[in-house]
């Protein structure tokens, strides 16, 4: 019994990691309706950001966090305003190029810059210690990573349904053209939801470097399983990212255990397939939103 609550535990506080991610990728769909695949690239450019401020200003990845946001943000936002705004009125699949060649650009100028290794953070603080509650152990980098993976939910919700702007980017993603008629600047807000979109992937980059490595493919070890989780929740809906994460997580710690390591992925795919066949539009969808 002992081993299954640990397993749990450990599902729900991966499930807290992939959903920083997830979100962010979910906020860009929602809004933009683009499929982002550049953003693992994204993800790899802010773990090298925080590398580098860790390496040569001992900066903290923790601290690193906030100029690895302001980054991303103005990455992303350059990037929809130049690549995917011309764009907007093409065929998706024309969008969905793009962003793959914006993603094999990154991935190849990272191997330029870097090469292929394999880089990491030493760090005796509480990002790598462990906590002992009862039988239970817990890594506090995940317990931190999970804490604020639900502050960032709770953020964005109140953002989006208590301010002006955030009223403004729910508009648009409901009807783009209603939304200009009573005076929003759509373009603006796309560029403004990319950003942002990308900007949690700054949040995350800070968090992840304590626990896990960054090469040039790191992105695509957390990215794929996004999109399963972004689908799975449905597209453009918040909570089914965050629900979806904690279903991933879970069955990943659970299966990994029971099943096999190695198994474990074929297991989260079967419940994909099987959750969208009962329901197509995922768990919280609610269907496209009206162009």
């Amino acid at each position: 019994m002992d081993i299954f609550i640990q397993l749990v535990v450990n599902g729900l506080l991966l499930g807290g990691t992939l959903a920083i991610i997830s979100v962010g990728l979910t906020l860009i769909f929602g809004i933009v309706r683009v499929v982002n695949f550049a953003h693992g690239e994204f993800l790899m450019v802010g773990m090298y950001a925080v590398y580098l401020l860790y390496k040569y200003s001992g900066m903290h990845p923790y601290v690193a966090v906030l100029p690895a946001i302001v980054i991303l943000f103005i990455g992303g936002a350059l990037m929809q305003r130049f690549i995917i705004q011309p764009l907007l009125s093409a065929d998706p699949h024309i969008q969905i190029f793009a962003t793959v060649g914006v993603s094999t650009a990154l991935l190849n100028l990272a191997l330029l810059v870097f090469g292929a290794d394999v880089f990491s953070v030493k760090l005796n603080d509480v990002s790598s210690s462990t906590l002992k509650l009862g039988s239970l152990t817990v890594v506090s980098g995940q317990l931190i990573t999970f804490c604020v993976s639900i502050v960032l939910m709770l953020l964005l919700n109140w953002f989006l349904h208590s301010t002006y702007l955030g009223r403004a980017v729910r508009a648009t993603a409901q009807h783009r053209y209603a939304a200009q008629l009573m005076g929003v600047n759509v373009e603006r807000i796309y560029i403004f939801a990319f950003g942002l979109g990308c900007a949690c992937l700054g949040l995350a980059s800070g968090l992840l470097l304590p626990q896990y490595p960054v090469f040039p493919t790191v992105g695509s070890f957390f990215v794929l399983t996004a999109f399963v989780i972004v689908v799975l929740g449905g597209l453009g809906s918040l909570s089914g990212a965050f629900l979806g994460s904690m279903i991933i997580g879970l069955v990943d710690s659970l299966a990994g255990y029971y099943i096999a390591p190695d198994l474990k992925e074929v297991v989260y795919f079967l419940i994909f397939i099987g959750i969208l066949i009962v329901r197509p539009t995922g768990l919280l969808g609610l269907g496209r939103g009206s162009e």
